[in-house]
């Protein structure tokens, strides 16, 4: 009778070469997506590359290639093989597992590579006690059976280990999983939900406040379902006039109610009901966020000031404006001020960005502050997804951990009677890591030769 075949496809789909295969195309399709700056502008890829290869490029999708339908089907066909691989294998295991190891010969134990025998001058009875007792205190659990020649213990440990490399298929899976939750492209075509999952960006003047981002590529806004409020923007410059540090100052609002503030900078993002909010640039204007206080009274207004305009506080009965501006770039250094409360001779005077100056006038005395208003710029990211990979993640290392540091070993004791004495014949394999089962089994039997003496 001739062995029936196994069917093509899925001989195909469970084959290690293709599990490599699609391996080496991932890993090689992720180096260009890092070489390749993923999300950029369209004229970006025409300027650095020019246009051809920019068109180039966006017939591939190489410049959001993680969310391209081929990068996409690499992903199912590397799914379809480690699913079909472990469907294919995980049965063979079970097999094994289940084995009935007590029904092994004495003759094949002698031929195991790790085998020893021994005489003990006692009855059969008060040898299996023995055997049971030096097992049972070295922690393996065993079951026995008597047959014609004797009788035969067989302990284990570790048989679910086998197990552990379809513990890393699992966590693969996840992972691709998860990524796939997360891409936006699943989001919009699939779902039809492009609130689902999603990349993008916005920029905030201070003071103002945002409710939708917008997406990379094609700049279509998305609903936050939430607002955010840029309340400050914070920058440092080196002497040189490159930026230091630089932060922002958000508010997150709900039905016109603050729900948490807090602030954002490059490596300390902000998440809310998913959504993640990463520093990423800033753009500055020409005109300037001025406060000003009566120390008096107490009253005072911040308000968006262009240069070269007067604006009325009329609640404080106080006009002011920017007259001129010194600066390095686009950013402003100090500016001149004019300020009068229609009370004598208006006040004129320089102050650096981000310092009060103090202005004593007919009607009290005055606190005025001016920094250059700036933008802050995010990177917004949904995805859904992410837990997904993180546990995946978890579950790989559990899993390569199981794989390559713990093994299923088997012990096999065998007692029959030789005259007057008992011979016992202790035998062991492993899957991994013999050398360290060696020495266990050595020290075992070292016991097992000493128990008679």
């Amino acid at each position: 009778m001739t062995k029936s075949t196994k069917n093509p496809i899925l001989a195909f789909f469970s084959s290690v070469q293709l599990a490599l295969f699609l391996l080496f195309v991932l890993a090689a399709t992720s180096i260009i997506g890092t070489i390749i700056p993923q999300n950029s502008p369209a004229s970006f890829y025409a300027k650095q590359y020019g246009p051809q290869m920019a068109r180039f490029f966006e017939l591939l999708k190489l410049t959001d290639m993680y969310n391209s339908w081929w990068f996409l089907l690499l992903l199912l066909l590397f799914a379809i093989n480690l699913i079909v691989c472990s469907i294919d294998r995980i049965p063979q295991v079970i097999r094994i597992i289940k084995k009935d190891n007590l029904a092994i010969s004495p003759e094949r134990l002698q031929k195991m590579s790790l085998s020893s025998s021994f005489t003990w001058h006692t009855t059969i009875e008060m040898s299996v006690d023995r055997v049971h007792a030096i097992l049972t205190n070295e922690r393996w659990k065993t079951t026995q059976r008597d047959n014609e020649q004797g009788t035969l213990f067989f302990a284990e440990k570790g048989p679910w280990t086998r197990f552990g490399v379809y513990v890393v298929h699992i966590s693969i899976l996840i992972i691709l999983l998860g990524a796939v939750i997360g891409s936006s492209m699943i989001a919009k075509k699939v779902l039809h939900k492009p609130s689902f999952a999603f990349k993008g960006s916005v920029m905030i003047p201070e003071t103002r406040e945002s409710e939708v981002i917008y997406s990379f590529k094609s700049g279509q806004p998305i609903d936050l379902g939430f607002t955010v409020r840029c309340d400050f923007f914070d920058i440092e410059y080196y002497s040189n006039g490159m930026p230091k540090t630089y932060l922002s100052k958000v508010t997150v609002l709900e039905n016109d109610q603050e729900i948490l503030s807090t602030d954002i900078e490059v490596n300390a993002p902000l998440t809310y009901k998913g959504v993640t909010f990463y520093q990423s640039s800033y753009q500055p204007y020409q005109d300037f966020v001025v406060s000003l206080q009566n120390n008096r009274t107490n009253k005072q207004i911040k308000r968006v000031v262009p240069p070269a305009k007067q604006l009325e506080w009329q609640e404080g009965g106080i006009s002011f404006g920017i007259i001129n501006q010194e600066a390095k770039g686009k950013v402003t250094q100090r500016v001149k001020v004019w300020l009068t409360d229609n009370q004598g001779d208006p006040s004129t005077f320089w102050v650096n960005m981000g310092q009060e100056a103090m202005i004593e006038r007919p009607s009290g005395t005055y606190t005025f502050n001016a920094k250059q208003l700036y933008a802050t710029g995010l990177q917004v990211t949904k995805d859904p997804g992410v837990w997904l990979v993180y546990w995946g993640c978890i579950l790989m290392l559990v899993g390569l951990y199981i794989a390559f540091f713990m093994s299923h070993r088997k012990l096999f004791v065998f007692i029959q009677q030789k005259g007057k004495n008992t011979e016992i014949i202790v035998a062991g394999n492993t899957n991994k890591n013999k050398i360290g089962f060696e020495k266990t089994f050595n020290r075992l039997a070292t016991r097992f030769e000493a128990t008679d003496e």
